[in-house]
């Protein structure tokens, strides 16, 4: 069985289990209060060039996802996303149970539109109303998006604007940050931090066992931070691992180097799909690859193949989800294009 369903099936790129392989019998302080995470937050800082971030290491994507907003959003506020987007369709419901609406704009090829965001919050406040209704508290976006597509640097300035112009804070979720940075020229991570108020660095999907950086990036870390994540029992006794793994993740440039990779193989699978005649679903130039099949041919491709159901296209097609990740090896997108 080849696997391609997601970018986490397997546990961690060999460098970051040697780096804990390595620091396993060291005795540190819990919590995160270690060498090891204080290491791994200057080596961050100084990629993205953001001396002064505030960093926290969390353990997994929703976790993040609902501790950054829970803890920036008042309990009136809502957080304004694509209709597609993570937080709206695939977090079980994680933000709305932390009693915070996800309030939907449409999603154009998983991207919201910086023009619609500034109508719907001048609609939000032109009504005398307002006051009786979910505050817009937050705009939330993912680079890469959930269809794999990437924000131009214009675009990203269009909605950092906006919310600069309405104050609330800009969140980027970056749990395939990589991938989508791997994929053009046009934005590094530094620039990621420029935009943001607030971003997170992706580590499960990208070469570790699990954890994720969030980074504050304008002196904005709510207050009691620590306790938060705690309440939201994120916080990791043994923090150090989550530190360990990072600190290897921005050494000699790992984590980029994995995202090229990811980007590299689905080129070459992207390229196959298209000389073979396969219609893709939506055109992106990330990890992930969607794709139309039939459904009739679904079933033999699955008995080799592990994808990612993704929705119905018509009553005899599916989009499916092909994704590939640091670990995707020559021999795996070889047997794939005998396959498909």
């Amino acid at each position: 069985m080849l696997y391609f369903s997601c970018d986490y099936a397997e546990g961690c790129h060999p460098k970051v289990l040697e780096a804990l392989t390595e620091s396993n019998l060291v005795s540190t302080p819990g919590y995160g209060e270690d060498k090891y995470c204080a290491e791994a937050k200057k080596k961050i800082r100084d990629y993205i060039k953001c001396p002064n971030a505030d960093i926290y290491f969390l353990v997994g994507g929703t976790q993040t996802n609902q501790v950054v907003i829970d803890s920036m959003l008042s309990n009136y506020d809502g957080v304004v996303a694509a209709a597609t987007g993570h937080v709206a369709c695939h977090e079980a419901g994680a933000i709305e149970y932390s009693g915070h609406k996800v309030i939907t704009l449409p999603a154009h090829e998983g991207k919201i539109d910086a023009a619609e965001l500034k109508d719907m919050l001048e609609t939000h406040y032109a009504d005398d109303s307002y006051e009786h209704m979910v505050n817009p508290g937050m705009v939330y976006i993912s680079y890469p998006t959930e269809y794999g597509t990437l924000y131009s640097r214009s675009e990203l300035e269009a909605v950092s604007s906006i919310c600069k112009e309405y104050d609330i804070p800009l969140f980027i979720d970056g749990a395939r940050l990589a991938y989508g940075l791997a994929a053009q020229d046009e934005l590094t991570m530094a620039d990621i931090a420029s935009f943001a108020d607030v971003f997170y660095i992706g580590g499960t999907k990208v070469g570790a066992l699990f954890g994720e950086a969030v980074v504050f990036t304008k002196g904005n870390t709510p207050k009691h931070m620590i306790t938060q994540i705690k309440q939201h029992g994120a916080l990791l006794a043994k923090g150090r691992l989550l530190g360990v793994q990072f600190g290897a993740l921005f050494t000699d440039d790992l984590y980029m180097e994995m995202g090229r990779h990811a980007i590299s193989q689905a080129t070459i699978i992207r390229e196959d799909l298209r000389q073979k005649g396969y219609q893709l679903f939506m055109e992106n130039p990330t990890n992930q690859i969607f794709v139309v099949m039939e459904n009739e041919a679904l079933k033999t491709f699955g008995e080799k193949v592990a994808y990612g159901f993704w929705e119905k296209y018509d009553n005899s097609h599916t989009v499916i989800r092909i994704a590939t990740s640091w670990a995707t090896s020559d021999e795996a997108v070889n047997a794939l294009k005998m396959i498909l």
